[in-house]
């Protein structure tokens, strides 16, 4: 079907948008790390029920050692240094704003994907690249001091969501390469029956990665008291819930199924609609002023986006 992973990647924005809201308000009740040991954790073995229902054995058995190295590879740089810094960059400035930077994540994808794939963009996606990058400088930028440009969010926030933008953007571009050695991998006989969830079966390697990552860091930074309690947490834990199934579980599946029909950077590029989704529920969830210069950011962010369908 024409647009499959356009279309796949516009469901995975919708996706994305919930769990971002879910994790601004399990991020409140747990922090950082926590809330990510419990999003690895719960994936991982929904991931292996997944798995074990869909393909009768949820490891990947045939997986080889180079297929392995790179899928662990992007799950250290997507889940754990991505993830890690975008939930620091939600606790400082908000996921609405924190979602309006991360769609620079589709300039790194589409660098780093032309650097390690060899892939290559038209004219007309560089120009939806460059419109939607410039929707985002109307929302962030404004007048400060004397009539100067300045940033109207704290520095610190946004280099977190810089930093989360670089590990997605990257950490898809591996997942994409890993995924590739995964297929070849793959006996022909059985391909046809498990094409459909290889990119789930990578995704728990990579979330095996990130698992291995904030558990360590759990443990270094000697946290796993409160750990153990945040379980009594209740709303806290209905929110990782939501965050863990809209995002890594779901979200991200499907965002490696995306990249197996459309170029990395297109696909991520659609994915950043986010920040527009997010607008109505934070102005009622979290009750935030939307002003006139965030909507006109997000229209031009969009009408970038719709030229990837022209």
């Amino acid at each position: 079907m024409k647009f499959t992973g356009e279309l796949i990647s516009l469901g995975v924005a919708f996706l994305w948008t919930l769990a971002s809201i879910a994790c601004e308000v399990a991020g409140k009740q747990f922090g950082a790390v926590i809330l990510n040991v419990w999003r690895m954790l719960l994936t991982f073995f929904a991931l292996i029920l997944f798995l074990w229902w869909a393909m009768d054995n949820p490891f990947p058995i045939y997986a080889s050692t180079n297929t392995i190295i790179w899928l662990m590879l992007s799950g250290v740089v997507g889940y754990f240094f991505g993830d890690w810094c975008l939930l620091k960059g939600y606790l400082i400035i908000g996921a609405r704003y924190g979602q309006l930077i991360m769609t620079l994540a589709p300039l790194f994808a589409a660098f780093f994907a032309f650097t390690f794939l060899h892939q290559t963009l038209t004219w007309q996606n560089l120009l939806a690249i460059l419109v939607t990058l410039s929707g985002i400088a109307i929302a962030l930028l404004g007048k400060g001091e004397s009539n100067k440009i300045s940033l109207q969010l704290p520095l610190k926030g946004v280099l977190f969501m810089l930093g989360s933008a670089l590990g997605q953007g990257l950490g898809l571009v591996l997942s994409k390469k890993g995924l590739d050695l995964y297929i070849n991998d793959m006996p022909q006989h059985l391909l046809p029956s498990v094409s459909m969830y290889m990119p789930f079966s990578a995704n728990l390697i990579r979330c095996f990665a990130g698992l291995l990552c904030f558990g360590s860091w759990l443990i270094i930074r000697k946290e796993m008291g409160a750990f153990t309690h945040s379980v009594k947490d209740t709303k806290g834990m209905s929110m990782t819930v939501v965050a863990v199934i809209c995002g890594p579980l779901i979200g991200v599946g499907f965002s490696l199924m995306a990249v197996q029909y459309t170029a990395a950077g297109i696909a991520s590029t659609i994915m950043s609609l986010t920040p527009i989704l997010i607008l109505i529920p934070a102005k009622f969830v979290f009750k935030q002023t939307i002003g006139i210069k965030s909507i006109i950011g997000a229209i031009v962010s969009f009408l970038g986006l719709l030229l990837f369908f022209l």
